[in-house]
């Protein structure tokens, strides 16, 4: 029997389902990159979104197949059509439509590309004082809202702790060391972007900014260096993130076995239990080097579902050899519930958590 779609928002807002297919539970709980400007009906990305009701898409301005020509942003006018032509293709028209867009060295909508593109790193914005911090997110957010990106992954709350941290401390992507200074900061910007609608995602849980190595490239192990100091802008914020983005760093005082990405202590006994986080938890790219050169596909999804992450974010940026199809996620997610790897609870849970986040659009 083909299961039926049946959706619809109750008096507070809340999404209603019932009899909704697997495989498009799990599709609402992907996050893809795909390479094109456009998408136009017939495109791979445009089909997959309709056929599995993709639930959010990432766009990158690099290119890694082809440097001379865009990813997904070319010019302010393409990116606007763009996300008109993602949005028509989803099913619900309620597609998440992200970008790393934070400030500094960490902005896809460049200048370049008919965008400002000059917003300062935080190290810099904080120096402006709260009432220009302000004007500043919220120009950041106008003009995502001004093209359709819905979905802002920023602000960073990691702590500015350790000197020879080069992913943090290095490009200036910390608001400073002291955890209320960081709430406060990281505050403004989500009160910023939700002025245009556009949601956010804290980073990167449980805390990048005591770190040496860069989990892009391989495994990072924290254990002697992070700070407890390091959760509490995910306590002081819990309920008014969100979304929360969990890191690949590897803390043996966390979880001797896993990374937090893939580990339930982590996500399910840190972030949701201990600190009282229910919202939807976004994993960092699972193609990441820390992820990809020690687990295979189907082991990464499998970890990272029972360990409680909401959306599994895979960018189809990093290595163009391994590019994952949304075909052969849905399947992979969906042979692992056959085969009892997963619990189809699991995935319920997560469709509720991103139902309740697409409704505050």
């Amino acid at each position: 029997m083909v299961k039926k779609i049946i959706f619809g928002l109750g008096i507070c807002g809340t999404l209603l389902w019932a009899d909704v297919s697997m495989e498009r539970k799990i599709g609402q709980m992907l996050m893809v990159g795909f390479h094109g400007t456009h998408a136009k009906p017939g495109s791979q990305i445009c089909e997959d979104i309709r056929r599995y009701d993709v639930g959010a898409v990432i766009l990158f301005d690099f290119n890694p197949v082809d440097k001379s020509k865009p990813k997904n942003i070319a010019t302010k006018a393409q990116v606007a059509q763009l996300t008109r032509e993602l949005q028509a293709c989803s099913p619900r028209h309620d597609l998440l439509i992200a970008v790393d867009q934070e400030g500094g060295r960490v902005q896809r909508l460049k200048n370049r590309y008919g965008f400002y593109g000059k917003f300062p790193k935080a190290s810099d914005v904080v120096k402006s004082g709260l009432s220009q911090m302000k004007k500043t997110y919220e120009k950041m957010a106008q003009e995502l809202k001004s093209v359709g990106i819905n979905y802002d992954l920023a602000p960073v709350v990691d702590l500015d702790i350790n000197p020879k941290n080069h992913v943090i401390h290095g490009l200036g992507r910390s608001f400073g060391k002291d955890p209320k200074t960081v709430t406060q900061y990281a505050s403004v910007f989500i009160d910023a972007m939700h002025k245009y609608e556009v949601l956010t995602s804290l980073k990167h849980f449980p805390g990048h900014g005591s770190s040496v190595g860069d989990t892009h490239k391989g495994f990072v192990d924290v254990t002697n260096l992070w700070k407890p100091v390091e959760l509490e802008p995910y306590r002081l914020l819990n309920h008014k993130a969100d979304t929360v983005m969990v890191a690949h760093v590897f803390n043996r005082k966390l979880d001797a076995t896993y990374p937090a990405t893939l580990s339930k202590k982590t996500v399910e006994g840190l972030l949701r239990k201990k600190l009282g986080f229910d919202g939807v938890v976004i994993t960092d790219d699972l193609q990441m080097g820390a992820i990809s050169k020690k687990y295979g596909l189907k082991e990464t999804l499998r970890l990272a579902i029972n360990a409680g992450d909401d959306i599994l974010l895979f960018g189809n940026q990093i290595d163009p050899r391994k590019v994952v199809s949304v075909k052969r996620l849905v399947e992979s997610i969906t042979a692992l519930v056959r085969e009892g790897k997963v619990d189809p609870k699991r995935i319920d849970r997560s469709y509720t958590r991103i139902g309740r986040l697409k409704a505050r659009l």
